[in-house]
Formats: C-alpha cells, structure tokens, sequence
C-alpha cells in the first residue's frame, strides 16, 4: 500500500469525527428528557438566535444538516406541537418562514440550563480561552469554506453584503 496510513490529515479529521460523536451522544439523552431530536434542538435554537427569530426554509436548511425537504418535514412536525409556526413570505410567495413560538421559546428554556452543563463539562470547560478563541476560528474558517450557506439569513450575514 503506497498510502501513508499514518498520515495527519487522517488523524485529524478521525478526531474531529470522534469527538463530534462523542459530544452528540452525551446531548442524546439530554434532549430526550425534554421530548426534542438533536435536529429539533439544533432548529429551535437556529430560530431563536436569528433576527426575529426567524429564517426563511431555504435558509434554515442551508444552517442545518437537513436537505430543503428534510427541514419541510421537521418544521412540519414542530408546528404540529406549537414549536415553530410558517408564515408566508411577503416579498416572495414561494417562500415562507419559520418561526419559533413562545412554547418553542418556553421548550428551549427547559432543555437549555442541562445543555450548557455538558458543553461545559465535555467540551469548552477541556479548553483554555486561548485555545477555545483558536479553535473557533478554525471552525469558522472551515464551515465556510464547506458551507458557504450556514450563515444565511442571518444579521451577519447581512452586514457582510
């Protein structure tokens, strides 16, 4: 085999994976107890951290692992149990938004305090600040450059336009 198997671009994107895998399952649970998917936590909290807590489909898609009929399905099931609601885009019929409800607000506010205990405990609290604003930054640089779409609709990216 002429493939370096030791190579460190294999490690580094081993670690990564391992360590997002890892990660996403310590939050299983947590989301669990609070009757919300990985996917509907990462939804209701790309809702309400955007400009009026809310985001076209096309561009919640764009900020989340989900395909345009994949968030279609999620946010479908979300306004049948009052998390988020569609509301028709004025400029545009073929759009329409999602926005998170005051129970998708009250939802977040239960599952929150617990989520931030384990980002604490397994993930920012193994980082000094330096290596945290380091490792940041390299995150930025890279989801960019794999997903130019993930910041769509939001105030950042308005001000970059």
């Amino acid at each position: 085999m002429s493939t370096d198997l030791n190579d460190p671009r294999f490690t580094a994107f081993g670690l990564f994976a391992e360590a997002f895998t890892g990660l996403t399952n310590r939050f299983a649970a947590q989301f669990e107890e609070h009757r919300l998917s990985a996917v509907e936590f990462e939804v209701l909290m790309r809702l309400a951290r955007s400009p009026g807590r809310r985001l076209r489909m096309t561009d919640l898609a764009g900020q989340t692992s989900l395909s345009t009929s994949g968030v279609t399905r999620v946010v479908d099931r979300m306004d049948r149990d009052g998390l988020v609601r569609r509301e028709a885009c004025p400029s545009d019929r073929r759009s329409s938004f999602a926005v998170i409800t005051e129970a998708g607000l009250r939802r977040l506010d239960e599952v929150l305090p617990g989520h931030l205990e384990l980002l604490q405990q397994w993930f920012i609290g193994q980082l000094g600040p330096a290596e945290l604003d380091d490792m940041l930054g390299s995150l930025r640089k890279i989801r960019d450059a794999v997903n130019p779409c993930a910041t769509a609709g939001t105030t950042e990216e308005r001000s970059a336009a």
